[in-house]
């Protein structure tokens, strides 16, 4: 995909309305089973950010609101009526769309986003991605460690490099924690701002979350979805930070479920 002087690694599955998946730590892997389910509704278009899997870094390209004008720009390029659904990290960058009310956008999914922080100046609302042990991070990650889906795409920092990887993979991998690091390091994860505005979301929204999430907790989750008008919160049991990964199954059903719901 090519949006201005951007040229983005994208997979894209199926045919219909646009539905815009915006990734996590770590792009979308193609081998996904959560994809398939999503294409039965419409036109999966999940690109891979500026600097994340195969997408060049401009050399000037190093905040997070670069990454909402990119997306701001992506979302003007498609069709009216397009659903935007972000994961982890990328969940923060679809709440900072939503706020700007794009034209184009006509649903929102929310799965386990961070962006905000509702507690106090001492509360640790989100699990510091870089600063926590690794094997402490996989435990708050999933529900069931030891079940954990193989691979670093969708996993971000709890992957593990291993003699398994390929080269290209252990690139990847550095280049997308080098990229978050620009966007989110400081303060960490959140938008101090973005709870204040959060009212201005006017699209039908669902923020879905893992039941066994550490990372950022279901009780974090509620607080989210009450800052957004009219949003519906789920919970996905047996899943923790990637219930799109964990229970692909449920996430779809939760997912087409409020499309169908809402569909015009």
């Amino acid at each position: 995909m090519k949006i201005g002087p951007f040229e983005l690694e994208t997979i894209e599955r199926g045919a219909g309305p646009p539905i815009l998946l915006i990734h996590g730590t770590n792009p979308v892997s193609p081998k996904a089973e959560f994809l398939e389910g999503l294409a039965t509704f419409g036109k999966v278009i999940a690109p891979s950010h500026p600097g994340f899997g195969n997408s060049p870094l401009p050399a000037d390209f190093d905040t997070m609101y670069d990454f909402v004008n990119l997306y701001l720009a992506v979302l003007d390029s498609l069709e009216p009526g397009t659903t935007v659904i972000g994961l982890s990290f990328g969940g923060w960058i679809a709440a900072e769309l939503a706020v700007a009310r794009p034209r184009n956008l006509d649903r929102l999914i929310l799965v386990d986003p961070v962006g905000i922080k509702p507690g106090g100046r001492e509360d640790r609302d989100i699990t510091h991605f870089f600063n926590t042990d690794p094997n402490e991070l996989n435990q708050r990650v999933w529900h069931d460690v030891k079940q954990r889906p193989e691979g670093i795409y969708g996993l971000g920092w709890q992957a593990t490099i291993s003699d398994a990887m390929t080269d290209q993979e252990m690139i990847s991998l550095a280049r997308n924690w080098d990229t978050l690091c620009l966007a989110a390091w400081r303060p960490h994860m959140f938008n101090p701002q973005l709870k204040h505005w959060l009212h201005r979301i006017n699209v039908p929204t669902s923020v879905i979350w893992g039941t066994s999430d550490r990372v950022v907790t279901p009780d974090y989750g509620r607080a989210y979805a009450g800052l957004i008008p009219g949003a519906r919160f789920t919970e996905i049991a047996a899943a923790g930070h990637h219930p799109e990964l964990e229970q692909p199954d449920a996430f779809v059903a939760s997912v087409l479920g409020f499309m169908r719901e809402t569909g015009s």
